[in-house]
């Protein structure tokens, strides 16, 4: 038994692999330049190793380590992906196209935060509804708990969530449920703590800058390995750990001048592994331009991703249901920008952005691009996490948050909307635990200046609460789901709601139309003594949403109309509107939802 161990490091002169203290010289790959490669005998599954640059004393962590048991400052393990049992021989994937998907953070899903430990809560997320599962990062970074956006060695899933054998426990465990896993993964920047890709060769550039230092190399010399190291990464999880997506985060802070963008090169990569497989596989950005050519198909010039997220929509329910116009919000809030956003997908499709001070945005054509292809959600871990107190919208006014009325209000209008719906792990019931910021830096210097640099960014907003430190365990540990709460009212009513209207969607062909064109608005703003209210209709259903105080009654078209969904048990239908006995209308309380079909 033997083992080939490969590193790229093309300024070393000389590289040891170090094997369990021994040290075994390295040769340079024929016809691979910057390669490095030995063959070890007795090395296998469990073998711990490290690579010595230059004689170096100590070895570092393999930036494509597959198992890292010991964190990431530690050496890896060796790690045989043929000695895992697969169950999912007859799993072929899920289409995005009318999936309702379900972002999760393994270590605040349950108290455990283990991949075990959700698998226990799987049988939740079918019984609302879900078809496919967003995890946040899973590649390993420093200490126990964080949000794993500061990954510093991407191949190796986090051991305290279970490992590698734990990750691919509970991707089979969700194939079984009929559940399809999306992993979030991050090219944009590494995590300061434990990355040690600069010591093996040029995998960031100072030609570009970014929020965290120097770039990713995409584009500059030497790049050609750093663009293989993510796409084989991406290609990885899907292969490797039967994954059935990926969403790219943040793919504006990636620089890439080259003719063929890492994006579309990556598309393309993608697609290939996929007609491999013969599954289902796709590729989500989420990205702050509002530019559709990223889903744009690459023979019209785009780059071929399935999938965007549209934060546009986001931030024009949130400021609708909230009133809140403060920072980004700013631009947001009428029911118009809501319609608009309905309609049109971004409000800032090349229009002035106040909150930016410039135009922003480019159209989407509606006759020709899917709404699938738009991702909605009216929470996210960066709009809940990001906040002072990562309080959810349910805590954001007053400190008491929004009525279950208001969120059933939101929960309808995102969940029969055009675009593919994204729920937060614990929206479907209200969940009252905050989702904070946190993490467990082992570095102090490191640890006291995200503590301080977190209280200072929120008091240049002129944050007057609490901000939680995000080192301090206790912060960690508030944001853990509370499991007994969808058991109890309000949160079981909230959840039932939820459960209907993911059911309705599932049950009527018009509320999967693709046609962005499908769908149409009707507001009232209120300035005629109406009230604030809003119709969406798609195809022979509406949506009608009161986001008042007071009662309103709408007309509704001549003809039959049925009371399918009602958010309140004081809304009712009646006939005789405008002396007419034939012509319905829909009479709705204060902060609630009817649909009607």
């Amino acid at each position: 038994m033997s083992h080939r161990f490969e590193v790229w490091a093309p300024a070393a002169r000389r590289v040891d692999v170090v094997v369990a203290g021994e040290r075994h010289p390295m040769a340079q790959a024929e016809g691979r330049a910057g390669w490095w490669t030995a063959d070890v005998p007795g090395a296998g599954h469990g073998t711990g190793y490290g690579f010595a640059l230059d004689g170096a004393a100590d070895p570092l962590p393999d930036p494509r380590s597959p198992w890292q048991p010991d964190g990431v400052h530690a050496p890896g393990r060796v790690y045989e992906h043929d000695r895992f049992t697969w169950t999912d021989g007859r799993w072929h994937g899920r289409p995005l196209p009318g999936s309702v998907l379900y972002e999760m953070h393994v270590g605040t899903f349950t108290p455990e935060g283990t991949f075990d430990a959700a698998i226990e809560r799987l049988d939740h997320l079918v019984a609302l509804g879900i078809d496919a599962v967003e995890l946040l990062p899973v590649a390993s970074y420093p200490g126990h708990h964080g949000w794993g956006y500061d990954g510093a060695l991407l191949w190796a899933p986090h051991e305290p969530y279970g490992g590698p054998d734990g990750l691919k426990r509970f991707v089979d465990a969700a194939h079984a449920r009929g559940l399809a896993i999306v992993l979030d993964v991050v090219y944009n920047h590494l995590g300061p703590d434990g990355n040690h890709l600069g010591d093996y060769g040029p995998y960031f550039t100072s030609a570009h800058s970014t929020p965290w230092g120097d770039a990713v190399n995409y584009d500059q010399e030497g790049s050609d390995e750093v663009r293989a190291f993510a796409i084989e990464n991406a290609l990885m999880w899907l292969r490797d750990y039967h994954v059935d997506g990926l969403r790219l985060d943040a793919v504006h802070a990636i620089t890439d001048h080259s003719a063929v963008h890492i994006l579309e090169e990556m598309a393309q990569a993608v697609s290939a592994l996929s007609a491999q497989l013969g599954r289902h596989l796709f590729l989500i950005a989420e990205s702050d331009l509002n530019d559709p050519r990223l889903v744009t198909s690459r023979e019209a010039g785009g780059y071929g991703l399935d999938a965007q997220w549209n934060d546009d929509f986001h931030h024009c329910l949130h400021a609708a249901l909230t009133g809140e116009r403060q920072g980004y919000y700013c631009d947001f809030g009428s029911l118009e920008t809501l319609k608009k956003a309905l309609t049109r997908v971004f409000v800032h499709d090349g229009t002035m952005s106040t909150y930016r001070g410039h135009t922003h945005g480019r159209p989407v054509d509606v006759e020709k691009l899917p709404a699938h292809r738009f991702l909605g959600f009216l929470q996210n871990h960066d709009q809940v996490g990001n906040r002072g107190a990562g309080d959810r919208i349910g805590a954001v006014l007053a400190g008491a948050g929004l009525s279950p009325g208001l969120l059933k209000v939101g929960a309808a209008l995102l969940l029969l909307a055009p675009f593919t719906p994204m729920l937060f792990m614990g929206e479907e019931w209200g969940a009252s635990t905050p989702w904070c910021y946190f993490t467990d830096h082992q570095d102090p210097d490191l640890a006291r200046a995200v503590s301080e640099g977190r209280r200072r960014e929120f008091s240049r907003h002129g944050w007057t609460g609490e901000v939680p430190d995000p080192q301090a365990v206790e912060t960690f540990r508030r944001s853990v789901l509370d499991w007994d709460e969808p058991a109890a009212d309000p949160h079981a009513g909230l959840l039932g709601w939820h459960r209907s209207l993911i059911a309705l969607r599932r049950a009527r062909p018009e509320l999967n139309d693709p046609r962005l064109t499908s769908a149409s608005v009707e507001t009232g703003d209120g300035a005629d003594g109406t009230g604030r209210w809003l119709v969406l209709r798609r195809g022979g259903v509406r949506v009608a949403a009161n986001l008042g105080d007071g009662t309103v009654r709408l007309p509704l078209p001549p003809g039959p109309a049925r009371l399918l969904l009602a958010s309140d048990p004081a809304i009712r239908m009646e006939t005789g509107v405008n002396g007419d006995s034939k012509t319905p209308a829909v009479v709705l309380p204060g902060a609630s939802a009817a649909v009607l079909g």
